[in-house]
């Protein structure tokens, strides 16, 4: 049977509402036993590191594979794949383009998060960042939270022109900024914060509002840390998985946090939205499930 390719599944992954719906429906799933991902593998490769993904429910089996490579530049960071199969006979639903699941399932992770803890979900928005997961989480954030009034910060003039382009074809209208000292005053007045970038080092500086949103989605290894300890030390935290975040949260493990004031997000999805006092910072790292929860949505009309 011919795979179906990723080519005419991709607009249904940009609706970031019903996907971020659709990670919080595999959450459930995974509560009740009825969803399944183990830890990821890593294996470091030159340069970078080859990660291997597997997830599946009761209807759908997925298994994504990709490479990251921070120090890229004429070629994407992140290359790969991720193979769809039908969970019950084994057979090759198609496959999806991994720079693009792991762009807009992250999004629509942060979304979901924002939809259940930001204070003030309409911004404005400052992403730190001008590669595929600033773009993703502008166009989520705009999409999801009718937020529009976006900045995009980073340090290549040509890279944030180039993602604000990007976005405007989508009808997400940024405006770009290359100056750290215009950062840091714009994320100090804002209500939402993205950061999204390799850096190995914290990229916002601890001067943000009381009651700000964070979601700190670029670094994925324990020596990496975008956000500074001071801001993890006095914020209520947050993480899309805990066990997955115990080993690679960089931002919570240089900070020292004691896992007992982390709660994953699972926890806050149903009832009335958990807004604690103080900035709230949720850490996503990634997994298995949030694959999952794009081909879900990606082959729906198989289901």
């Amino acid at each position: 049977m011919p795979t179906t390719t990723v080519t005419p599944l991709v607009a249904s992954l940009f609706d970031y509402l019903a996907l971020s719906d659709a990670v919080a429906d595999v959450l459930r799933a995974r509560k009740a036993g009825e969803a399944f991902a183990p830890e990821r593998l890593a294996v470091p490769v030159p340069g970078g590191v080859l990660l291997c993904m597997p997830a599946a429910d009761g209807a759908i089996a997925v298994v994504k594979t990709i490479t990251v490579h921070p120090g890229n530049r004429e070629r994407p960071v992140i290359q790969g794949e991720v193979t769809v199969l039908e969970a019950g006979t084994g057979e090759r639903l198609g496959s999806l383009d991994g720079p693009t699941v792991t762009a807009r399932r992250t999004a629509a992770v942060s979304l979901l998060a924002a939809r259940r803890l930001a204070r003030e979900p309409g911004g404005p928005l400052v992403i730190i960042g001008s590669g595929v997961q600033a773009r993703g989480h502008a166009a989520a954030f705009w999409q999801g939270l009718g937020v529009r009034e976006i900045v995009l910060c980073g340090r290549d003039v040509a890279r944030l022109d180039a993602a604000a382009k990007e976005l405007a074809a989508l009808g997400v209208t940024v405006t770009v900024t290359a100056d750290p000292a215009e950062r840091d005053r714009l994320t100090a007045r804002a209500g939402l914060v993205v950061t999204a970038t390799t850096s190995p080092e914290p990229v916002l500086a601890d001067n943000v509002r009381d009651d700000v949103f964070v979601a700190a989605v670029g670094s994925f290894t324990p020596q990496a840390a975008e956000l500074p300890a001071s801001l993890v030390e006095r914020a209520s935290l947050f993480v899309d998985d805990m066990a997955a975040a115990k080993v690679e949260a960089g931002d919570y493990l240089r900070a020292g946090v004691d896992w007992r004031r982390v709660t994953p997000l699972e926890d806050v999805l149903d009832g009335a939205p958990s807004r604690p006092a103080g900035p709230i910072v949720f850490k996503s790292v990634g997994h298995a499930l949030f694959d999952l929860a794009a081909a879900r949505q990606a082959f729906s009309s198989r289901r």
